[in-house]
């Protein structure tokens, strides 16, 4: 399935990259290492390789659980008009993704849900976590949900 969701033309504000957003996300992957959760969501690291750099990068973000033991994540950058970094990193190498949940290192593979079963997800998704829907409120680009399923071996 192809990533080709376009940016909106309004949304909430992205919070900007610097030391303040480092220092968050790092409270955060430390607690999704050690609790599994953080403000009632269940979170994973998700590890990605820059789509200009090539480096590895991490990003703490929330999950639901997919079909057959997937997990599905939402590029939500709370309800920004732009799609997180992470999206387009996703997007450049979705066989190089990896996830810790649980204690666990696991390679994934992405792919992102459109049409019927993207309805059918999120509307798992905001069912179980309201907020993600107003984030949707706050944009006019069409959230993506992406699966992220187990790699064999």
């Amino acid at each position: 399935m192809s990533f080709d969701t376009p940016a909106g033309t309004r949304g909430g504000r992205q919070p900007r990259a610097g030391l303040l957003m480092r220092l968050i996300n790092k409270n955060a992957a430390s607690r999704f290492s050690r609790t599994g959760k953080m403000l009632g969501i269940n979170g994973l690291i998700l590890t990605t390789v820059g789509a200009k750099s090539g480096a590895e990068r991490t990003s703490p973000v929330g999950w639901w659980p997919g079909p057959d033991g997937s997990w599905l994540i939402v590029a939500a950058a709370n309800g920004a008009a732009q799609n997180p970094a992470w999206y387009h990193n996703i997007a450049a190498h979705p066989e190089e993704v990896r996830i810790e949940v649980d204690g666990r290192r696991i390679r994934v593979t992405a792919e992102q849900l459109h049409g019927p079963e993207r309805a059918r997800a999120w509307q798992q998704i905001a069912a179980a976590t309201p907020r993600f829907a107003q984030y949707q409120h706050k944009t006019d680009r069409e959230l993506p949900v992406i699966r992220l399923i187990p790699q064999p071996g």
